[in-house]
């Protein structure tokens, strides 16, 4: 059975993803301030990943791969990549969300739906490696988050 904490942050990994693609349909439709509260609620689920992988990873380490060593390699590659494109979709999330609040709506909306493609692209990524990690094979060790990165 995987782990409680990393099972916990997926799901709310994958929570705000569905919220933003609510959010999405509710401004297409034109619903202002449903689309506003998802959003938000989107944002506070993604947070709420963000506290308990940062704590676990503070407190406990992260989980090196415990797959196949001829799969490391892809693994790390894949591992890397997403780490990349979390950061990069948080950095345009907290920016979009500024935007809104600060009512720039013009640039709000350039920049939302490709917010939006990332924060998917990241969810997905971030459950393959959950899968990768704790569901697909035994984990590894764990270990701090540069030794998991860098396999050693």
């Amino acid at each position: 059975m995987p782990p409680l904490l990393p099972t916990i942050s997926t799901f709310f990994i994958i929570v705000s993803a569905i919220l933003v693609a609510i959010g999405w349909v509710l401004i297409v439709k034109d619903k202002k301030k449903q689309h506003k509260k998802t959003m938000i609620a989107a944002a506070i689920s993604a947070l709420i990943f963000f506290i308990i992988y940062m704590s676990r990873t503070i407190f406990l380490g992260n989980q090196s791969f415990g797959g196949p060593d001829e799969l490391e390699i892809y693994y790390t590659i894949f591992l890397v990549f997403h780490i990349i494109l979390s950061t990069t979709g948080a950095i345009f999330g907290i920016v979009t969300l500024t935007l809104a609040f600060k009512r720039n709506i013009r640039v709000h909306r350039k920049i939302g739906p490709i917010t939006s493609v990332i924060w998917f692209f990241t969810a997905i990524t971030g459950v393959m490696v959950y899968l990768l990690l704790y569901v697909l094979y035994d984990g590894g060790e764990t270990t701090s988050l540069i030794k998991a990165i860098l396999g050693t």
